[in-house]
């Protein structure tokens, strides 16, 4: 199972002190968090993608090459690349360029994101945001596996005889999730491609969770890739650590009231009894992490939030480095106990390359797959 970091990249004042970081002193503290991530053993940073204040990674692919160069280890993600008002041949060029530059510790999660404005700043219409994310999938997904791809669709202009450059490393394109909170068909066509679905339950109480990983899971069977167990599955967390539960609360108290999101709204003790969000010990985390298993069964890569509101670099770095020592340890022990032989492990380059040549030597010669 893989453990690691997503960031949204939020350019928020801190409340305690009222000082608001400037977007360079944003982007290096997110590039601060990758790194540390290394350090204490994770295995996956992720970084969002927003083109709207107060968000600053606009530019996913470019941070997370500078992120490549200085490490060794961690699988470089996106938290979101917009399927939607990116163009497909520009993400399918982008990412593998990444992968290439990466040695394969790369992979992408696709989602239509969340700001309306968004999308006729890229001349597309937000109505036809589902249909956008459908179309220009099956685009990317046919420009990484043909070398010459012909195509005519609604939302862009025809290609003829087109190659994208370069070729996905190995000619094995960078595993695909699906991101999503809320859209049944977003999880349908993670099942149809036999891709990841990745459910970032921040936000949402257990039930929903479970009903769209279920979904996802029950629609991967019926399309032939694995039993319902086998399905690909991550997840979203946040979380906020002190040794004392008490003083993790008093201290997040002031960044939970007034972060961009969910402040001004339910309290924070609301806000944890509905949501995975813990602010507590690491213990506590550990076994509320532990829980999730329980409605949305074994899953392959755990996200958390922890780098948002305000809160500084400093106090984030702390928080790394309990989850880093304290955290992961007990969960990577525990889920590996728990789960069944038959489900998989996360996909990485390496076992999608092996896979791929398995089934090349499975075919006898002079027969087709």
């Amino acid at each position: 199972m893989q453990f690691g970091i997503f960031t949204v990249g939020d350019v928020t004042p801190d409340p305690t002190t009222g000082r608001t970081p400037t977007e360079h002193e944003r982007i290096k503290t997110m590039t601060a968090i990758a790194l540390k991530a290394e350090e204490v053993g994770l295995d996956v940073f992720a970084t969002g993608e927003h083109h709207n204040p107060p968000f600053v990674p606009s530019s996913p692919t470019t941070m997370l090459g500078w992120i490549a160069a200085r490490t060794e280890r961690l699988v470089l993600s996106t938290s979101t690349t917009l399927i939607t008002t990116n163009d497909p041949v520009k993400i399918a060029e982008d990412f593998a360029m990444l992968q290439h530059l990466a040695d394969g510790r790369v992979d992408v999660m696709l989602g239509r994101g969340n700001t309306g404005p968004v999308y006729p700043w890229f001349g597309q219409d937000i109505r036809q945001g589902i249909p956008l994310a459908i179309e220009n999938y099956a685009l990317l997904h046919k420009l990484w596996r043909e070398d010459v791809v012909d195509w005519q669709g609604r939302f862009r202009t025809p290609l003829q005889g087109f190659t994208s450059t370069p070729r996905p490393l190995d000619g094995v394109p960078p595993f695909v999730w699906h991101g999503s909170i809320r859209s049944p068909e977003i999880a349908e066509q993670a099942a149809y491609y036999g891709d990841g679905f990745f459910h970032n339950n921040i936000f949402w109480n257990k039930e929903h969770t479970q009903r769209m990983v279920s979904l996802y899971r029950e629609r991967y069977a019926h399309y032939g890739h694995g039993t319902a167990e086998q399905a690909i599955v991550g997840l979203g967390g946040q979380v906020f650590m002190r040794r004392n539960s008490q003083d993790a609360v008093r201290e997040f108290r002031p960044y939970f009231d007034n972060a961009p999101v969910y402040g001004h709204g339910p309290s924070l003790e609301d806000f944890t009894e509905q949501t995975p969000l813990t602010v507590g010990s690491p213990q506590q985390v550990v076994e509320k992490t532990l829980a999730f298993r329980d409605y949305a069964g074994d899953y392959q890569r755990q996200l958390f939030l922890m780098d948002h509101a305000g809160l500084p670099l400093k106090t984030v770095l702390e928080q790394i480095d309990m989850l880093g020592e304290e955290v992961v340890p007990v969960l990577r022990e525990e889920f590996a106990a728990r789960r069944p032989a038959q489900v998989p492990d996360a996909p990485t380059h390496a076992s999608l390359v092996a896979r791929r040549e398995a089934g090349a030597a499975a075919v006898a010669p002079g027969t087709t797959a």
